[in-house]
């Protein structure tokens, strides 16, 4: 008798996980959230959280999906391409997470996306720009667009503008990926295009305090157009190293400098910049409330930058995009349809056609990153102000 009651404990034991399963199936549908709240993007980055924590409050007080509720797993990779991978594998295979949000950057997604491409499992970047990271792979979204095309409109409004730019010169990091990639090949192969001469190039680490030897040599190649490959720290210790020496030229850039505090940060040095985002706060009553909701979340989690970026509003819609992935493909949470459920939210993700998301009418193009506007703005007296919408 002692022994079957032994082995029923046991038998017990091992279900125990299989039942707890079972409960939260039925109550709720678990998405993982690979966030780099630490690490050299944390500028960027360490708001996102807010923006997935609203629109999972939102999504659960209008009913959840279907009547369950959406919970999320975080991870934090610190923006460490080892520990991106780990978090993929951790959400997906510990959690059970039915798709990701996230990993943040290229550098990580480089890493992470074949991670998630063996386990079957849909991640969805929100910042990640290099060109075509997501297209080799099935489970790989990225609602970004890349660095080619923001950039592109960036420089199609100038040149539109009649703005001056008979002349270039390229400014980036090289020890971080997407910087790396539109100072070597963005940025060079954008101004061929237009017929821009490019009087040449320098470059320097992203945490480097002194500018000074690059802005010297800036001065000498007199460019119309500086075009940026850099985060925004570098940019901000760029525009005031060119203000320090007096270097005139337009700095233009893309999504990796959007941050809405940018503008105050780079002072007078930044006046005239041009940046293209995929997010602007004032161009219509839902983006603007939206806003005031991020402000009070990030006041009471005590952050000190209340206004959302591009990133937050790209990790904000990516919960919305994953919760009408969930209702089209009847997603459920039974742990025995895992596969089958993940794989009916990719293939809805596909399927969408300008979903009204926060960010404008977004749907996937072949290469599994977004298709939506692109907005570009341009840095006035401490602010973002809207210099002209594109479509691509």
């Amino acid at each position: 008798m002692r022994r079957r009651t032994l082995l029923g404990s046991a038998g017990l034991l091992l279900a125990a996980p299989a039942i707890r399963a079972r409960a939260q199936a039925a109550g709720e549908l678990v998405i993982g959230f690979a966030m780099a709240k630490t690490g050299p993007y944390v500028s960027l980055a360490n708001t996102n959280e807010v923006a997935v924590d609203l629109a999972v409050a939102e999504i659960n007080a209008a009913g959840g999906i279907g009547g369950r509720r959406l919970r999320v797993e975080k991870f934090d990779t610190g923006g460490d391409p080892r520990q991106a991978s780990l978090a993929v594998q951790k959400l997906a295979e510990d959690n059970r997470a039915l798709a990701i949000i996230g990993p943040f950057s290229s550098s990580e997604v480089r890493v992470s996306f074949p991670v998630g491409e063996r386990i079957g499992v849909v991640q969805m970047s929100m910042s990640s720009s290099a060109p075509g990271l997501a297209k080799p792979y099935k489970f790989a979204f990225r609602n970004t667009l890349d660095e080619g095309k923001v950039i592109g409109e960036v420089l199609a409004a100038l040149v539109g503008r009649n703005l001056p730019h008979a002349a270039a010169a390229i400014a980036y990091a090289t020890d971080d990926t997407v910087s790396k990639s539109v100072g070597t090949a963005v940025l060079p192969a954008l101004f061929r295009e237009r017929q821009v001469a490019v009087k040449g190039s320098v470059d320097f680490q992203y945490r480097a305090f002194d500018l000074s030897p690059q802005v010297s040599q800036l001065a000498q190649m007199r460019p119309d157009i500086i075009g940026v490959g850099a985060p925004p720290e570098a940019m901000v210790a760029l525009a005031k190293e060119l203000k320090r020496q007096g270097v005139g030229g337009r700095m233009i850039a893309g999504t990796t400098v959007a941050d809405p505090d940018l503008p105050q940060r780079m002072g007078e040095g930044g006046n005239g910049a041009l940046v293209g985002t995929t997010f602007f706060e004032g161009l219509n009553d839902r983006t603007r409330a939206f806003g005031a909701r991020f402000a009070e979340a990030a006041r009471q989690a005590g952050i000190a930058r209340t206004q959302p970026n591009g990133q937050d509003a790209s990790s904000y819609d990516i919960v919305l995009l994953f919760a009408e992935a969930m209702r089209r493909g009847g997603v459920t949470g039974d742990p025995a349809k895992l596969a089958q459920e993940r794989t009916a939210i990719r293939d809805q993700l596909l399927a969408l056609r300008e979903f009204p998301s926060l960010e404008g009418p977004l749907s996937f193009g072949q290469d599994h990153d977004a298709v939506k506007p692109i907005y570009v703005v341009e840095a006035s007296d401490g602010a973002w102000k809207l210099f002209e919408t594109r479509h691509g």
